[in-house]
């Protein structure tokens, strides 16, 4: 079994923990870092080289977004699953923009964390059901 290397990007450290706590428990996930804004994500990104990054869109110093833009740019390999609260189309549509290969809302479960996460290293795209039934009604492919 091949493992994926993640990157934690969240600033709210009781989130972060959290979902540390998921992927702990997964044998094919390796969280290899934690960021808590985007300028760190990206440093750390430079030095750890994670397969993947779950970010999160709003942060400080550096939002998401940008923070993702800078890693693409130096290493289009790295995946980055987008995490977010907000199911706005205009955060949806910008993270797309950004190269973000997934968009997950923070309340989902566990496993669809996980399953995400598989996917998007597969180079698959990975909608959470409520913002992919969004996208549906607005004729956006998922």
């Amino acid at each position: 079994m091949q493992q994926i290397t993640v990157l934690l990007a969240e600033d709210n450290d009781l989130v972060r923990k959290e979902f540390r706590k998921i992927l702990e428990k997964e044998d094919d996930l390796v969280v290899v870092g934690e960021a808590k804004n985007g300028r760190q994500a990206v440093a750390m990104v430079k030095k750890l080289r994670p397969a993947l990054v779950l970010m999160d869109i709003a942060m400080p110093l550096l939002n998401g977004l940008q923070a993702t833009c800078q890693i693409l740019k130096a290493f289009p390999a790295t995946k980055i699953l987008m995490l977010s609260a907000h199911s706005d189309d205009v955060y949806i549509e910008e993270s797309v923009k950004a190269g973000a290969m997934g968009y997950l809302i923070k309340h989902c479960s566990a496993e669809l964390v996980c399953d995400a996460i598989r996917k998007v290293q597969q180079g698959k795209t990975f909608f959470s059901p409520s913002v992919r039934h969004h996208l549906r009604k607005r004729n956006w492919k998922t």
